[in-house]
């Protein structure tokens, strides 16, 4: 999928057009109500921009919500965010969840063996349980369909063989879908809108 090269900020700190998800990110942070948008391409961000926030971003009151997993047309900074990272794959393999609105890590687990679906799922519910275990009413995102679709079922289906190598992991792995068998998820999964929102927070930065 195509990244975006160009992002609208219309109403943050500086607004204009920014070349890179960092210099967007920057005018954002913190800033109440903030109206942003990526786009492929400099002529796009410029209509856009002397258009207005209006007809590109659907109020959130329009939202669809009638399916538990659900995007939104600009980032709810009051979040955390999870990702995975694999030299390989399989290969070392390492998550983390960190709070959206200022990248604070909050979790982080490493292995020596792994692959980036099961990272990515055990990322998520590592997530999930982190926020009701602690009582916090907060949406979590992730940017992959797979581990939410895994979450959802309450099961992991990756292929890789288990082995001693692997015996923690999916000592863990059971461990995280007992969880969800014998938990109702209370918190909101949100999937990371990469396209338009650049990577996720909780992004390793290896790509």
């Amino acid at each position: 999928m195509a990244k975006n090269k160009y992002y609208v900020v219309w109403v943050g700190a500086n607004p204009g057009i920014y070349n890179s998800w960092t210099e967007c990110q920057a005018q954002i942070k913190g800033y109440p109500a903030a109206k942003f948008k990526g786009f492929a391409t400099l002529e796009e961000a410029q209509t856009a921009f002397s258009r207005g926030y209006a007809k590109y971003i659907v109020p959130a009151s329009k939202a669809k919500t009638s399916k538990p997993v659900t995007s939104h047309s600009q980032i709810i900074s009051n979040s955390i965010a999870v990702d995975a990272a694999c030299s390989g794959n399989p290969g070392v393999m390492e998550y983390q969840g960190v709070y959206t609105k200022d990248g604070r890590q909050l979790f982080h687990q490493k292995f020596n063996l792994g692959t980036n679906n099961i990272g990515e799922f055990l990322a998520l519910v590592h997530g999930i349980s982190y926020l009701q275990k602690n009582k916090l009413n907060l949406p979590i995102y992730s940017d992959s369909k797979i581990a939410i679709g895994w979450v959802m079922k309450k099961q992991c289906k990756s292929k890789l063989a288990e082995s001693p190598k692997t015996k923690e992991l999916f000592e863990l792995v059971r461990r995280a879908e007992d969880w969800l068998k014998n938990n109702t998820i209370k918190v909101k999964i949100l999937k990371w809108d990469t396209k338009n929102w650049g990577e996720i927070p909780a992004d390793f930065g290896r790509k």
